[in-house]
């Protein structure tokens, strides 16, 4: 009598949906810090700790704890071993030699886009373009803030090159942050919306020369900004 064909099975990894989970919670509590942080809910300087973060956002430890290093490395907090965590001050010399580094990076990126981005994409560069051109023309600085994040997502995505991606996003939540405190003092909003709709436009037809030109009118505007920042405080 013949024996049945033996079926090897492979080895439960149990700790496969325990890794997901915490690296669900990590993203989780990142976001919520990032937002917290961006938008002056912790105050630049303002002193944390794990264990209040942990209470007050309900997630454990250890996804905050990756969470901080994570925006550690965005040089949005600095963490000091058995002191706490420190929320990094806003200061014009770092924005502006940051806009240096993003000057270059952003001008590639548009370029990329242009040759690389999908009908798909495209078609979505199109619709951020009229977006922009509508907050623009109603002044709506919400949705101006809203098509800005859609726009860098989709930058980043049709540029197609991780080592740019790498680059941008530790520069995106600094610069956010920038705006946020500052834009309704000194930022002319609709100029900055109908220059972002250029860069998407120009991407949307393919056209790279113009997407990099428009990329650095962009850049131009933003530095004026940042500078004007100086005597409106």
């Amino acid at each position: 009598m013949k024996k049945a064909p033996r079926h090897e099975t492979q080895p439960v990894n149990e700790a496969e949906p325990v890794d997901d989970m915490q690296s669900t919670l990590t993203e989780k509590a990142y976001r919520a810090l990032e937002e917290m942080i961006v938008t002056l809910k912790l105050a630049p300087g303002s002193v944390v700790s794990e264990a209040a973060l942990s209470q007050l956002l309900g997630i454990g430890r250890t996804p905050i704890r990756e969470a901080l290093h994570r925006l550690a490395h965005e040089h949005l907090v600095t963490i000091l071993p058995r002191r706490g965590i420190i929320v990094s001050e806003v200061n014009i010399m770092t924005q502006l030699r940051l806009l240096e580094v993003r000057r270059e990076v952003e001008r590639l990126m548009a370029r990329a886009a242009s040759k690389r981005a999908t009908p798909a994409e495209r078609d979505a560069f199109r619709r951020i373009e009229e977006g922009m051109q509508k907050a623009a023309s109603g002044n709506d600085d919400i949705a101006f803030m809203r098509l800005d994040q859609a726009f860098n997502q989709l930058l980043t995505q049709a540029a197609r090159n991780d080592f740019a991606a790498g680059a941008i996003s530790l520069m995106q939540s600094l610069s956010r942050r920038f705006w946020y405190i500052h834009y309704r003092k000194v930022a002319d909003m609709p100029l900055a919306a109908r220059l972002h709709g250029a860069v998407a436009l120009a991407i949307a037809e393919g056209d790279a020369e113009r997407a990099a030109a428009a990329s650095d009118a962009l850049m131009d505007y933003i530095e004026t900004f940042t500078r004007a920042t100086v005597t409106a405080d």
